[in-house]
């Protein structure tokens, strides 16, 4: 089973449900480790101490904080143990908001809230409620030695948390969405539209892949099999000059890719039935 990465309680009015987070997704990638190219040795970074010119144990290490060049102040581990917010075990909910008001830009990582057997009731009836209310909960949680601000929300018949950005964390491009003085013709939407319907279906995460780490991993197989990877061909795009043109063709193009359904036809055998004449009966 998969370790938790918190462990306290949801609060919710006078009712406290004891949950456990889990991290809810994480990415996954080949990594290249570094050799030596001499003897294809892995290279290895030792905590190496330059004033007493050796390596040190793990158990010799202690916290600093660098508050001039070169000058720390030490912090021991239960030090910051004492002075923790209560947030480090209790997850109090501030405020209910409207789902669809949040942007999901906001959303930072995200984790699974899996309840302790004390608390599935609880955690059911909160779950069902904002369920039906369509509401997101904002409360406050210390981990890492961090507070973060998280939404609540429901999703799969549980809770999900995202730890959230805050305002000033999210960047203000200037450039961004000022397209006021650009004009497109009304047969040009209605081509656009035409295209997005043909290319619209059902979200399905397991049909996406990370075509280059499916490269990367071919790549890998093929020089320990002694055996050449063919070049992937760079599409050449050409410069889009006449919009509907270029909307007919990307239709014309799609439509041809999507494989026709045959007719439908009537069944031979009532076909036949409908042309006999029945015997009337005795």
């Amino acid at each position: 089973m998969a370790s938790s990465v918190w462990k306290g309680y949801i609060t919710f009015g006078l009712i406290s449900i004891p949950i456990r987070l889990f991290s809810a997704a994480r990415s996954e990638s080949i990594h290249f480790n570094q050799l030596h190219k001499v003897c294809h040795t892995r290279i290895r970074q030792p905590q190496f101490c330059p004033q007493c010119e050796r390596q040190v144990e793990r158990s010799e290490i202690v916290k600093g904080y660098e508050y001039e060049k070169d000058q720390y102040v030490l912090v021991e581990e239960d030090e910051i143990k004492k002075i923790a917010p209560a947030s480090a075990s209790t997850m109090e909910i501030q405020e209910f908001v409207n789902l669809r008001d949040i942007d999901p830009l906001y959303y930072e990582t995200s984790y699974l809230a899996v309840p302790e057997d004390a608390g599935r009731k609880a955690y059911r009836l909160l779950v069902e409620t904002m369920e039906g209310s369509e509401r997101a909960a904002i409360a406050k949680v210390a981990m890492h030695q961090r507070e973060y601000i998280v939404i609540i929300r429901p999703r799969a018949h549980g809770l999900t948390l995202h730890t959230m950005f805050h305002a000033n964390e999210v960047r203000d491009v200037p450039e961004y969405g000022h397209l006021d003085e650009i004009q497109v013709k009304p047969e040009e939407v209605k081509l656009a539209k035409q295209l997005v319907e043909s290319l619209t279906g059902e979200f399905d995460p397991t049909k996406y892949r990370d075509e280059y780490q499916d490269r990367l991993q071919e790549l890998v197989d093929a020089k320990l099999k002694g055996r050449e990877v063919a070049t992937v061909t760079e599409p050449v795009r050409a410069p889009v000059i006449d919009m509907m043109e270029a909307l007919k063709r990307s239709l014309a193009a799609r439509e041809a890719a999507v494989p026709k359904k045959p007719p439908v036809r009537a069944p031979v055998v009532a076909a036949e039935e409908k042309r006999a004449p029945r015997k009337a009966a005795r």
